[in-house]
């Protein structure tokens, strides 16, 4: 190790349902220290230090040498879906206690009498009411009455309870009872921690406001815990500077400002795919992109739009019934819409009661992990599928530093799947690869016709371990006829994190018709937003000439149920400019929708984003160099099922292929942390960023 001064090192680290990735990059350089290892699921810090460790051995440095650490977990939202967060309680305006078991009082499947919702996160017996209101104006209308709370806080300790959320009726308005509420809490129990409405979600919608700001208590102190435990074990490596954690929207953040609202990174290590592709989308002149994000666990896919993310802030989480929209819980948190569209590579097969292929949505994880893993799991997974199929090296997983079992995920397809069907271990294989695939493009299809977005006119970005495995397969069956492969896909949410910029956004609900908006009082909260969310991102390092101010509006035509996002300006506010506002609300509605209406226009919310200086990595990347030419060699073949039959198949290493390379399918594509399937009716090319482009030619 050397103990050189510092070269702006750089660390993105990912944890996923079955591994957790690492990379580690120098500011200005081309290429990137990748490590993949399985996650610890009993302490995922163990898994990050462990890969954190030998990146910087293989780079030579130690941690003091480190200017940023960037981090994606999965246990905000792991503890939601396995309802392992702390004791709860709730205080809620008098009347409104009953606001988590109503919801939206409406079915997400009608013609199913035997529909689960989610049990609420906080149990009727911890929703407290007191008494208070303020009206839909923001005036106070009752008075709060803060005689009560002696009696709440002594029935939240005769529960153990350990984090409370409050959320008073319209305190997005006028957070004052809140707030009073909120004062007293902390006098009368220090060691519970606090999530205020106003604060967490200060947005329109009682019952997703009260759900978020549960959500937000329920998983306060085990995060907490969790970010501090790990930063001291990275303090105890040498590593000196603030912890950086990348929120649902793919903003980063410090840690501190990610303690108070754990909710937000809900979809954090997903939303960083979603960057990591926009920058290789951008890397290979593809505004228009459909990242497909296959992991361990699961599959996801964001469509990206003219270069950037679609967003929402409209969010759910910990469904009963998997891809059923409403059977989750709502959040209203700032996001990149994703969809969650299929299974992963640990998602266990099985013969469901009709008879037919069922694949997920249990997982067997990192610990066992798939039959083939030779961890004790002898149920059939997707990987154990791939493996016999021959898309997967026994021999050549994770770089060969881990062998698979091939006898194992034999026994466990024929066993589980095969004799039960009364057909070979292969075909069983093949059914469990497209059922995958077809169930992944049929969904990924829908999540872009519901946005009103055509599939077929984006590139595909395969990226996580198993993605470029699945991807050409699930193309062909969506009509996509390009496909974008970048170089460490497997690691992508790790590379996304590096290039992520530091940002935080805010939102405040101000619901106004267009024809009577204060745009004074407007403006004057527009002005309070940049100053508190300026002292957000300066915290996490960026400098004041380095911050960009992005205002929008959430606005609707009036009686529509659902708004869009509007860009705005300051100064357009300030200047009190209807015309340019009610302009920009129609150019986006058309943009969205192929038509804008005559009819009046309201505002729901206003919201602004504050960005810090953007990462170079995108910059860097996109001036590799390489000194390989000629035609590529494989460096072997082996017998690969491309749907009716083996073929003695072509098998590269992605390292020995040069920029300006060439290749005809059928072949495979090897790197450390995944493999790409390239069937035959597929061309490859190499271009100047070493992403492997893909057309179909048949």
């Amino acid at each position: 190790m050397t103990n050189a001064a510092s070269d702006d090192w750089r660390v993105g680290v990912d944890i996923g349902g079955t591994f957790t990735d690492v990379v580690l990059w120098r500011e200005g350089s081309e290429n990137l220290v990748q490590v993949k290892l399985l996650t610890t699921p009993d302490d995922p810090s163990r898994a990050v230090l462990d890969g954190v460790g030998q990146a910087l051995d293989r780079a030579g440095i130690d941690a003091r040498q480190l200017t940023s650490v960037v981090h994606g977990t999965t246990l905000v939202a792991n503890a939601l879906i396995e309802r392992k967060g702390v004791a709860t309680g709730l205080i809620t305006t008098t009347g409104f206690r009953d606001v988590l078991e109503i919801g939206r009082e409406w079915r997400y499947d009608l013609f199913n009498l035997d529909i689960e919702m989610p049990p609420p996160l906080v149990p009727r017996r911890l929703c407290l009411e007191i008494d208070e209101r303020i009206d839909a104006n923001g005036a106070i209308d009752t008075a709060l009455n803060l005689d009560q709370l002696p009696a709440l806080v002594e029935t939240f300790r005769a529960q153990n309870v350990r984090s409370i959320g409050v959320c008073l009726l319209h305190a997005y308005l006028n957070p004052a009872h809140e707030q009073a509420v909120g004062a007293a809490l902390a006098k009368a129990m220090p060691d519970v921690t606090i999530s205020l409405s106003s604060d967490v979600c200060p947005e329109m919608g009682e019952y997703e406001r009260t759900s978020t700001t549960v959500a937000n208590a329920y998983v306060h102190p085990l995060f907490r815990d969790y970010v501090e435990r790990l930063a001291a074990a990275l303090d105890e490596l040498g590593y000196t500077r603030e912890l950086l954690l990348v929120l649902s929207d793919g903003r980063g953040i410090a840690a501190d400002v990610a303690v108070k609202y754990p909710i937000r990174l809900v979809q954090s290590g997903p939303a960083a795919g979603a960057e990591a592709a926009r920058l290789f989308g951008e890397l290979a002149n593809q505004n228009d992109i459909l990242c497909f994000d296959m992991g361990g666990t699961t599959a996801k896919a964001c469509l990206i739009h003219d270069g950037e993310p679609e967003r929402t802030v409209n969010f759910e989480v910990a469904r009963e019934t998997r891809f059923a929209e409403g059977s989750g819980l709502p959040l209203l948190i700032p996001a990149i819409d994703m969809i969650e569209i299929g299974a992963g590579g640990g998602s266990i097969a099985q013969v469901d009661q009709r008879g037919l292929l069922q694949v997920g949505p249990h997982s067997a994880g990192a610990d066992p992990g798939p039959a083939c893993y030779g961890r004790g799991n002898e149920h059939p997974t997707v990987t154990d599928c791939d493996l016999l199929l021959g898309y997967l090296d026994e021999n050549a997983f994770l770089g060969g530093k881990m062998v698979l079992d091939r006898a194992a995920a034999t026994k466990a397809v024929q066993t589980h799947l095969a004799d039960p069907l009364g057909i070979t271990a292969i075909e069983a294989a093949w059914g469990v690869h497209e059922t995958v695939t077809a169930n992944m493009a049929q969904a990924a299809t829908i999540h872009a016709i519901e946005r009103g977005l055509d599939a077929t006119r984006f590139a595909m970005l395969p990226i996580g371990g198993a993605g470029p495995v699945h991807a050409c397969s699930m193309a062909q069956k969506m009509g996509i006829t390009r496909m974008v492969c970048p170089a460490g896909a497997g690691v992508a949410s790790a590379i996304g994190m590096l290039a992520a910029a530091v940002s935080f956004e805010i939102g405040r609900a101000a619901p106004s018709p267009i024809a009577s908006l204060d745009f004074t009082k407007a403006a004057g909260l527009l002005r309070d937003m940049a100053g508190e969310a300026a002292a957000l991102v300066s915290s996490a390092g960026a400098s004041d000439e380095e911050v960009t101010e992005t205002f929008s509006a959430m606005m609707r035509y009036l009686g529509q149920g659902y708004e869009i996002e509007v860009p705005v300006t300051l100064e357009m506010i300030e200047a009190k400019d209807r015309d340019a506002l009610l302009e920009n609300f129609a150019t986006s509605y058309r943009n969205r929708y192929g038509r804008s209406e005559a009819m009046p226009a309201e505002i729901l919310s206003w919201r602004l984003a504050v960005t810090g200086q953007r990462s170079t990595l995108g910059e860097t990347l996109g001036r590799r160099t390489d000194d390989q030419t000629g035609v590529p060699v494989a460096k072997g073949t082996r017998s690969v099922w491309f749907g009716d039959e083996f073929i003695d198949t072509p098998v590269y290493s992605r390292a020995g292929i040069a920029m300006g390379a060439e290749i005809n399918g059928p072949a495979i594509i090897e790197e450390v942390e995944s493999t790409l399937v390239l069937p035959g009716g597929f061309h490859l090319h190499v271009d100047r960023s070493m992403n492997l482009i893909l057309d179909a030619t048949s």
